[in-house]
Order: structure tokens, then C-alpha cells, then sequence
């Protein structure tokens, strides 16, 4: 079996093949790595970094357990000695690679059960530590609730029309089928944040705006996105435009406090989106912990500034019926018509009717 490495778990995804044994360095795997790498579908994951550290109740490797993907621990020293793409066998606790055994601890639901009940209990800290954090920048970056972002170029226009964003957060891609219909009877405006993008045209949709640091989404999805927004710091620098300039794309930068999925949410506000959908948008403790996220300052200024406009797809997906299109109607009114006209024409009446006439025209 082939064994691939990499210290950033989202670009060694972009190397992975069916089959591929993933060796990540990577502690407290988040939903989202751990999706990847199912989807990848790899023959397992070994971790030079605790799956589960204890310090917050992280969610990939229950991901990982439920699609039945096997995961073990190695030594960081063993990390960096095994080359990458090599050709390995695994026998039970150990990883053989040529003539080296290195030892390997399995990770069963036992010890994804421990360290949850440990994560439980450290929780209660790290909620004081977020939510003051929080409040400790909220008060630096108060500038989101008034400040007017540089759109004169942007080509979309919003005005009085629906945006559905899409994010790569839990459960997207379901959320994303969820409000299919209301995508499709709608026509909003769709808007990828990185890795976002990609789900929109899984779907079968084209994104209207692609915005992030463009390091988490695919070069067939930047090559279609409508529009290209790069998300820059506040001093301008912008590193994804360097990935644009080598596929020879061009983006809008816009430098913004926070994360590209705010900025997606401050550009929407301003064009005046009437209304404004979230697809797998991080909204919790656990949500941003599982991003390195000590805090979320400014998405609680970005929502304050969005106010009522803002839905969550899992929301809008129960309250929403698509209305039926006339084409429906219509085949939905001739099917109701048909056991009618059966009865018409076995009546006794009208049997005998049919016959005279199918005789007169045999003459």
C-alpha cells in the first residue's frame, strides 16, 4: 500500500488517491479535514499528533470511526524519517517501511470516548477563555460595524435580489442539497468562500463570486467563478493573488478584518442583498476551535451588521417549498382528466356511439 505525507492536511488531500494511506501531523483532526480525507476514500490515517488532545470535543475522528476509516498514532520522529510515497504494511501495531518497524497505537472508539469525556470536562475553561477573547477583540475590530468595503469594480449586482453562500463547515454539502429546490426556483446569487466554490459546481451550479485566500479551492473552480474577490490583510498583502497570477486569473483584493466567510457577508450587506443564506457557516465554540480560532469577534460584528436578513440553510430548508412550475401544473391537471375521460368512454352510451361512427367511416 502507498503511503502519502504532509504537515497541512488540506494540501496532502489534493494528492490522495483511493487506497492511499494518509500520515498527517495534525492534532485534534477537525469535521472538515476528516470529510476530505473520506471522501478521498483512503485506506486509513495515522497521526504523528493526538487525534483527540482533550483540549475541546473535536469531531473528526468520530467522523472517521463512523465511516469505518482506521486511524493510529506515530511518533513525530517517525514522521519525519518515513519518506513520502512509500510503499508500506501495516501488521496490526506496527508500520513497516522496507526494513523499518515503526510502532503504531491504534485508535479505537474506546479512546475516542476518553478523550471526548476529557474534552467535556476542559470545556467549561475553554468556553471563559472564547468568550473573553471574544470580547477582548470585538473591541479592536468595532470598525466592522460601520466601515464601507471597496466594491466599485465589483461586477455582481445585488440590489434586491437573494445570496446563498456556501462555506465549508459541517454538514455543507447535505445543507447545500437541502435548499436545492429554493436554489433552483429562486436564482440567487451563489457565492463560494474557498473551498465552498467547490461544492456549488459538485452541484451543477457556476459560483457568482469566489471569495477566500484561495487556498482551499480547486483550480477548475477559480477557472469558472464568475468573479474573484482575494481576501488581503489590512497592511494589503494578499498571498492568494500569487496563486491567481500563475493560473493567470484575475481577482479583486479587498482587504477586511476577520474571516473571508465575514467578508462575505460585509460585501452582501452593502450591495443590499435582500436576503442572505449560510450554508455550513461557523456559528459555534466547537466550529471555530476546530478552525484555530481562539475567538469570533468579527463574525459577531459581521451578524450584528447583517442583522434579520441572515438565514441558515438548515432553517430555510424546512420552512421552504419550492412553488410548482407552470409545466407541472399543467401535466398535474391533464393526469386528473384522464380517469375521467376512461369513464366516458366505457359508458354504454357513448360505446354505442363510437361503434355507428367507426362503422360510417369504414364506408
Amino acid at each position: 500500500m502507498l503511503l502519502k505525507k504532509g504537515d497541512k492536511t488540506k494540501e496532502l488531500i489534493k494528492r490522495l488517491a483511493t487506497g492511499d494511506y494518509a500520515l498527517i501531523k495534525h492534532a485534534d483532526i477537525d469535521w472538515v479535514a476528516a470529510e476530505s480525507l473520506e471522501r478521498k476514500s483512503v485506506g486509513g490515517v495515522i497521526n504523528a499528533e493526538p487525534f483527540i488532545s482533550g483540549a475541546y470535543p473535536n469531531l473528526g475522528p468520530s467522523y472517521l470511526l463512523k465511516h469505518h476509516i482506521p486511524m493510529w498514532e506515530i511518533s513525530e520522529t517517525a514522521f519525519y524519517e518515513i519518506p513520502d510515497s512509500s510503499e508500506v504494511t501495516i501488521n496490526k501495531t506496527e508500520l513497516i517501511v522496507g526494513e523499518k518497524n515503526y510502532c503504531l497505537k491504534a485508535i479505537s472508539e474506546k479512546e475516542i470516548e476518553a478523550g471526548l469525556a476529557l474534552a467535556s470536562e476542559n470545556l467549561p475553561l475553554r468556553l471563559s477563555e472564547f468568550a473573553n477573547n471574544t470580547l477582548e477583540y470585538a473591541k479592536k475590530e468595532m470598525a466592522l460595524l460601520t466601515k464601507e468595503l471597496p466594491l466599485d469594480k465589483l461586477k455582481v449586482k445585488m440590489a434586491k435580489k437573494e445570496a446563498v453562500v456556501v462555506v465549508r463547515g459541517k454538514d455543507y454539502r447535505e445543507d447545500l442539497r437541502a435548499i436545492r429546490s429554493f436554489i433552483e426556483d429562486r436564482h440567487p446569487v451563489l457565492v463560494g468562500v474557498d473551498g465552498g466554490a467547490d461544492a456549488l459546481i459538485e452541484m451543477g451550479y457556476r459560483p457568482d463570486i469566489i471569495i477566500g485566500d484561495m487556498d482551499s479551492v480547486s483550480n477548475q473552480a477559480l477557472s469558472l467563478g464568475k468573479e474573484l474577490l482575494v481576501h488581503a490583510y489590512l497592511d494589503g498583502k494578499a498571498p492568494g493573488t500569487e496563486r491567481l497570477k500563475k493560473l493567470g486569473l484575475k481577482g479583486l483584493v479587498i482587504p477586511c478584518e476577520g474571516t473571508s466567510e465575514d467578508l462575505a457577508l460585509l460585501i452582501l450587506q452593502q450591495l443590499k442583498a435582500t436576503v442572505i443564506i449560510t450554508v455550513g457557516s461557523h456559528s459555534n465554540m466547537i466550529d471555530f476551535l476546530e478552525k484555530s480560532r481562539k475567538g469570533m469577534a468579527s463574525t459577531f460584528l459581521t451578524r450584528l451588521r447583517v442583522g434579520d436578513r441572515l438565514v441558515d440553510a438548515k432553517g430555510l430548508s424546512v420552512i421552504y417549498r419550492a412553488r410548482p412550475k407552470n409545466t407541472y401544473a399543467l401535466l398535474i391537471i391533464l393526469a386528473a382528466f384522464i380517469p375521467l375521460l376512461v369513464l366516458i368512454i366505457l359508458s354504454p352510451p357513448i360505446a354505442s356511439w363510437l361503434k355507428i361512427v367507426l362503422r360510417q367511416l369504414s364506408f
